[in-house]
């Protein structure tokens, strides 16, 4: 297999932007990084930014397409849409629904990992439960009525899982059975986020102690901060060990709540996510989705309750936002690629730029442009 080198770019290390530095590509992965490396095939990337490709770990949807509603076509035209914004692997997320809806999209996602790693497209890891096992309270845009209860024990039978690849799963600990549920998920292996609750801080210990140790869209749908009462919000501040995504769209949180946020729990334990839903790229309108209307305008979205119903931003307008509240490009590669990667259990292979990692990269502009994606070796074209 022939050789790439990507020539005097800026570099963005985890720790650090190395300046006029060379990328050799080999065999899919990183060969090596530093000055006047040599390959078959070079791109000069002079006037260029390389990062880690980003990594979104709850994404519904874009390009008109539903998760929900997706076979293996739509789910590849999202993964082609993904990779022109500058992510390189993706989680398809469901919302609660029918049991067969789920079925469905299991399959459709199985298909697509049997020859995605052929193609130049964002990479699915695995699927995201969102919200399956929710507080009926805290529904947010979730349709409450297909939410379950872990009472007889056995309810995760009747969830499909993936011939390979991971399973996340957002859930509120509060629900019946909610800490067993987290045990028997870490059995399985399945990772386990906070979400959709109002848990009081009892719960959430215990639910940490079980295995979950990450807060889904921090400050959405969860109890807030109040200076008498600690609230979900206040319990993931500060408890060391959790971590937390969040949605940069300036829209889900206030931007100096969100810079205040990120900056107190510090960018080691914040990720990004898009949260994106179907219309996402389409612009301004009126779209049928999860059994309503959802309406979208100046990129804020809205349900037939009031409700925000999810975002129609990418990672990168995520990855943009959070620099122009003054964190540093390497701060939002941590929180866009690297982090994402940790909570995966793949930072040795995915999530910053190193000897041996998979070639996953993109490079953007001076003026923030996105310019090229590179993923597992592949030039996406």
């Amino acid at each position: 297999m022939s050789s790439l080198v990507l020539k005097n770019a800026n570099v963005v290390l985890p720790d650090r932007v190395a300046t006029d530095s060379d990328i050799l590509i080999e065999n899919e992965k990183i060969a090596g990084v530093g000055d006047n490396l040599k390959a078959d095939k070079e791109i000069d990337c002079r006037g260029l930014t390389v990062f880690p490709g980003f990594i979104d770990i709850h994404n519904h949807g874009a390009v008109g397409i539903d998760v929900n509603e997706a076979d293996i076509e739509g789910l590849y035209k999202i993964s082609k849409f993904l990779a022109s914004q500058g992510v390189t692997a993706w989680f398809p997320t469901v919302v609660p629904d029918q049991d067969e809806v789920y079925q469905r999209v299991i399959t459709a996602v199985d298909e697509l990992m049997k020859f995605q790693e052929s193609e130049p497209v964002a990479q699915v890891l695995g699927i995201h439960y969102e919200g399956i096992f929710a507080n009926q309270q805290m529904c947010g845009a979730l349709r409450p009525e297909f939410f379950k209860t872990f009472v007889i024990g056995n309810e995760l039978e009747r969830l499909p899982r993936l011939k390979n690849g991971i399973h996340l799963m957002t859930l509120a600990p509060e629900v019946e059975g909610g800490i067993e549920l987290i045990k028997k998920l870490r059995q399985l292996g399945w990772i386990s986020l906070i979400g959709h609750t109002k848990a009081d801080s009892e719960t959430l210990d215990k639910a940490c102690e079980a295995g979950a140790k990450h807060l889904t869209h921090f400050f959405n749908a969860m109890t807030g901060l109040h200076h008498r009462e600690l609230g979900v919000v206040g319990w993931g501040l500060t408890k060391d060990e959790v971590t937390f995504d969040i949605i940069a769209d300036k829209v889900h949180v206030n931007p100096k709540v969100l810079h205040f946020a990120c900056r107190t729990k510090t960018p080691a334990k914040v990720l990004l996510i898009s949260d994106s839903i179907a219309p996402t790229g389409l612009g301004d309108g009126v779209f049928q989705l999860w059994g309503g209307k959802i309406s979208v305008k100046d990129k804020k979205t809205s349900n037939e309750r009031g409700s925000i119903a999810g975002s129609v931003i990418t990672m990168q307008d995520a990855f943009r936002n959070i620099i122009s509240l003054g964190f540093s490009i390497v701060e939002a590669s941590i929180m866009a690629s690297l982090n994402p990667a940790k909570l995966l259990g793949l930072q040795d292979v995915r999530g910053s730029i190193k000897t041996g990692s998979r070639a996953d990269l993109i490079a953007l502009d001076e003026r923030g442009k996105h310019v090229l994606t590179i993923i597992g070796g592949k030039i996406r074209r």
